[in-house]
């Protein structure tokens, strides 16, 4: 049994048990998220939402919040004696999937 759901712009594949790292959240640690859910999967088939399907629920805890590695930019202009470098570190909250419940 898996989910897909949506956060932001952007969906994830959520299975009971995974680790998922979303985009940065306004929750605390140990508190509790619900997503909406675009696609649900089980034995007796795949339902899609329009746009999201109605009793079906995803609930998550918050494990983590954190920074994913460094990426470095560097950018430069040819024969000008132009530089610069440039590091981001995007932030993320990491969710651990708990139930997957449809009504």
């Amino acid at each position: 049994m898996y989910a897909i759901v949506r956060n932001g712009s952007k969906q994830y594949k959520a299975e009971v048990g995974s680790v998922i790292k979303f985009e940065k959240l306004d929750k605390a640690v140990g508190e509790k998220v619900e997503f909406e859910v675009v696609l649900y999967s089980d034995d007796n088939g795949i339902v899609v939402g329009t746009p999201v399907v109605e009793n079906v629920t995803v609930i998550g805890e918050v494990v983590a919040q954190d920074k994913f590695r460094k990426v470095i930019v560097y950018k430069y202009k040819a024969k000008k004696n132009e530089r610069r470098k440039q590091g981001h570190r995007q932030p993320f909250t990491a969710v651990k999937i708990e139930t997957i419940a449809a009504k």
